[in-house]
């Protein structure tokens, strides 16, 4: 009997979710694997091969577009028809994306890292707006338990669909140990390239209006009329709903003051990180907000919304900005740039806070979540 981990957004590269599944499963079978048998479960061919260096490890797989399964386990929940041939001889699943597998008579636990399709409904394309809003209210009701990513996306839960307090468990993410500070010639390497500047804030995240990447092009042209060589590099690809964004680029006076990296490795991402003059997060809203602690972790100063789960991950390590309103963004970023003393104890906090999150520490949290499902009385 074994306990089954769902990685299909490893497979499939979407975004934070697959670092999380991808970086959750590894913890749990690395330090938890004498004690439990686990299995891997994926939507997609069996030669895509997610996480590598695991192969021991059982693995399962459907072999569906995207789509056409997400929409298969919505209508077997809907109709009571259960998967669970999909993951022979198991004794839990758990569902790392907001998808859960209809199964009956198998604990299932369900991770859910936000619910901004609910909460913002006008930033997300029509048809995953529409299939989230019918999904999910079924899926928090039919999972046995629920982790949550925040106290914040906890309280999101408890308030738009009544789920109990004492269902849902939080776990933190953790950045990877790849997020550390680099030598010099490392950053001096990257820098070179990617073509970047001397001095560049660094904002990584996809293209998309929950981003506010608009004002934060604004409070740079803003600051730049004090730190004319300021640019801001972006990092990540174009998602949806982005044509405003590239249409303020085109306004521009100076078009070289924003610097687009596109899609950079995860190897490369923490020397552009340790080579920024701070590193800004301006999203209106963020589950976790999984950035702020590798850019912390890399030793960069983090200046942030201060809405959301974010004030709860960056703690007094940060300095925060109300997102909606472009001349308090300004003024924060400006503190940090023109105080050497604020910095540096920015960095030593922040090295402080992000060691206080780990992937060992969620999995064993996460295995307490199973442990309680699978030890219950019957019934």
């Amino acid at each position: 009997m074994a306990i089954y981990i769902d990685v299909s957004a490893a497979v499939h590269q979407h975004a934070g979710l697959a670092r999380y599944a991808a970086s959750l499963a590894r913890a749990l079978i690395v330090h938890h694997g004498q004690e439990r048998e686990f299995a891997l479960f994926y939507n997609g061919k069996a030669q895509d091969r997610p996480l590598p260096e695991l192969l021991q490890v059982p693995r399962h797989t459907v072999r569906a577009g995207y789509k056409p399964w997400r929409m298969a386990v919505w209508l077997g929940q809907r109709l009571g028809v259960s998967l669970h041939r999909f993951i022979p001889n198991a004794e839990l699943f758990h569902a790392t994306e907001h998808l859960l597998l209809p199964l009956w008579g198998i604990p299932t636990v369900l991770t859910v890292h936000d619910l901004i399709y609910h909460l913002f409904p006008m930033y997300h394309r029509r048809l995953n707006y529409w299939y989230l809003n019918a999904a999910m209210p079924l899926y928090v009701r039919r999972a046995d338990a629920i982790i949550a990513v925040s106290h914040s996306t906890k309280r999101d839960l408890m308030r738009v669909y009544g789920v109990p307090e004492e269902k849902i468990t939080v776990v933190y993410e953790a950045a990877s140990p790849r997020f550390r500070p680099l030598p010099a010639e490392r950053v001096r390497e990257a820098r070179t390239r990617y073509r970047l500047p001397e001095r560049y804030l660094l904002a990584v995240g996809t293209i998309e209006p929950r981003k506010n990447l608009e004002r934060l092009v604004d409070a740079l042209q803003l600051l730049r009329q004090k730190y004319p060589d300021l640019c801001l590099v972006i990092v990540g690809s174009a998602g949806w709903f982005y044509q405003g964004f590239f249409e303020n680029l085109e306004r521009l006076e100076d078009p070289r003051s924003v610097l687009q990296a596109g899609y950079v490795p995860d190897n490369d991402l923490p020397a552009l990180i340790s080579g920024s003059s701070a590193y800004v997060l301006a999203s209106f809203y963020e589950g976790f907000g999984l950035p702020i602690l590798e850019a912390m972790a890399c030793g960069a100063p983090v200046v942030c919304s201060n809405t959301s789960s974010l004030p709860e991950i960056g703690a007094d390590a940060a300095v925060y900005f109300n997102p909606y309103e472009i001349q308090s963004m300004v003024a924060a970023i400006d503190q940090v740039l023109r105080d050497g003393e604020l910095r540096a104890q920015m960095r030593q906090k922040g090295f402080e806070q992000a060691a206080r999150f780990s992937w060992q520490r969620a999995a064993c949290e996460t295995l307490a979540v199973y442990e309680h499902l699978l030890t219950r009385p019957a019934g």
